[in-house]
């Protein structure tokens, strides 16, 4: 009973913490280091991530600032981020790379706000569908005479107290997304 609950919970937490690192990548305004995190540079043959290749660094809100340790992978990193759908072109200055974050319109926010929702709500499908899973693995327990008719009920119980905390959890983080991405 205990190995279901926590293979759950883990799952579930699991799923959180998805949701968080997909929440880092949606840019809002604001210079984050984060939406570099899915970038891949060619270099010297293996796909490498930016963050492996070079100091990136916040200097202005809306400035973020690309520095190779390797000059030599400067247009391999360029020619990166300019194919990946950041929707941003970067400026080469030859030492370093400045990515420049225009200012959202309110149409762009509006969208953005949809894309953390439906994030939000593959969330709490995936939460719901742990809880789903446990459940099934302690009726088949009932079923093998594992656990008492008492014993299901107190687990489903549990598991069901175990989903409405990491739904809310879920609601919270889409909400600081939210406040953050229609922040101007």
């Amino acid at each position: 009973m205990k190995d279901a609950i926590d293979l759950a919970k883990e799952k579930m937490d699991k799923h959180i913490s998805g949701l968080e690192k997909e929440f880092s990548t949606i840019r809002a305004g604001r210079a984050n280091p984060g939406v570099l995190d899915k970038i891949q540079v060619d270099y010297y043959g293996a796909l490498t991530p930016i963050n492996s290749l070079a100091a990136v660094s916040v200097t202005e809100a809306r400035i973020l600032v690309v520095s190779p340790w390797d000059v030599s992978a400067l247009k391999a990193v360029e020619k990166a981020i300019m194919a990946s759908d950041i929707g941003i072109n970067p400026t080469n200055d030859g030492k370093s790379i400045r990515i420049v974050f225009p200012q959202l319109t309110e149409e762009r926010r509006k969208e953005l706000v949809k894309q953390v929702n439906k994030y939000g709500e593959e969330a709490k499908v995936a939460v719901r569908s742990a809880r789903r899973d446990a459940v099934e693995k302690f009726k088949s327990m009932k079923k093998a005479s594992e656990i008492t008719e008492d014993d299901l009920k107190d687990c489903e119980k549990d598991i069901q107290k175990l989903t409405d905390k990491n739904i809310e959890k879920i609601d919270e983080i889409c909400k600081a997304k939210e406040k953050e991405i229609m922040t101007v």
